[in-house]
């Protein structure tokens, strides 16, 4: 390659924020639940995932499409549908499946989209035609000779709207993520997508740093049934609560768990939820960090409900951790629905 950047290139990442900033030197964005990725291209054809070279872990050399992930791992195999327009340049993005919509009317699958990460080439081909990936850019680094890395972010995003306006990316798999420029704008992402990166209209890209980016997740609570508890690491201590919904069966299935309780709070919840254990210890889902032992969990009668807030959810389940916000005294605990994580 012979691009003014060559990777590895770490990407520039963002501090996180409770609030989104205000003023006049912002950019927001919607937050994609996607793969960050940066992508070199040097080519005079239209170049994808498919065209990579056989070695996989190639970066360099006569690759005319390099597709780096955010801690430098090369992912352009894994997505073959990916297309790029000819030409020398690199774009600052997330790949995603599938954005219907770039609007942010529909959520990208991110289960979906980490199924793609497989050693077989049969799997990866046949739901790249099922599920297919799309590049939504949100930052262009460089075109042609030259580096735009220490511009301004608001030249580099007219810029990138330019770039990306020219005919040769209309049938091609990048899209432009959408940007507004008032907190007002921005606030119906933080209740339809995973939230908001704003911008500092006048940072420089820095690559690696917690600089000129700060992100707004979107807060999401669910009342859930607390289906038993899990020991601390010390004696005499709750370490998580365990927490349910009842699906359209009427089974009661496991989506998360509720932590990071203060020390004092650990020990008062043992005796709290004494009174409304079943006497039986049931196996937690496996983990590949975790023993059996650890796992086990002091099951409960379904009769406590406690409102928690959290980010994300992937197949059914809540990616992270949650945050308790208050116990739900005045719900009962057959209204607690798997329906509330669609929403």
């Amino acid at each position: 390659m012979t691009l003014p950047l060559e990777p590895p290139l770490a990407p520039q990442l963002a501090r996180g924020r409770a609030t989104l900033p205000t003023g006049d030197g912002w950019s927001y964005e919607p937050k994609w639940d996607g793969f960050r990725a940066i992508a070199f291209v040097d080519s005079e054809t239209p170049v994808g995932g498919s065209d990579a070279a056989e070695d996989p872990t190639a970066t360099a050399g006569g690759a005319s499409l390099v597709l780096l992930s955010r801690g430098g791992k090369p992912l352009q195999r894994y997505f073959p549908e990916l297309r790029f327009p000819p030409g020398r340049y690199v774009l600052d993005g997330e790949i995603v499946v599938d954005p219907q919509g770039l609007d942010g009317d529909s959520a990208p699958d991110f289960d979906a989209l980490s199924q793609r990460i497989h050693p077989a080439a049969s799997r990866i081909a046949k739901l790249s035609q099922e599920v297919p990936a799309r590049y939504v850019a949100f930052d262009l680094l460089a075109a042609g000779d030259t580096s735009l890395i220490e511009r301004p972010f608001s030249a580099r995003r007219d810029a990138l709207e330019r770039f990306l306006a020219d005919d040769a990316f209309r049938d091609s798999s990048v899209a432009l993520t959408p940007a507004v420029r008032t907190p007002e704008e921005a606030e119906a992402w933080l209740q339809d997508t995973e939230g908001v990166v704003a911008k500092e209209l006048d940072a420089a890209y820095l690559p690696g740093e917690r600089k000129g980016m700060v992100k707004i997740k979107r807060k999401r609570t669910i009342d859930a049934v607390v289906q038993g508890w899990r020991h601390g690491k010390e004696d005499g201590t709750v370490g998580s609560l365990i927490l349910a919904l009842y699906a359209e069966d009427g089974e009661l299935r496991t989506v998360g768990h509720c932590s990071s309780f203060t020390a004092k709070r650990k020990r008062e919840l043992v005796g709290e939820l004494a009174p409304y254990g079943t006497g039986r210890v049931i196996p937690g889902e496996p983990s590949r960090w975790k023993s059996d032992k650890e796992l086990e969990v002091n099951e409960l009668r379904p009769e406590l409900v406690v409102e928690v807030s959290f980010d994300q959810v992937s197949a059914g389940r809540i990616r992270h951790g949650t945050k308790l916000e208050r116990w739900r005294d005045d719900k009962p605990a057959e209204a607690c629905t798997i329906d509330q994580l669609d929403a």
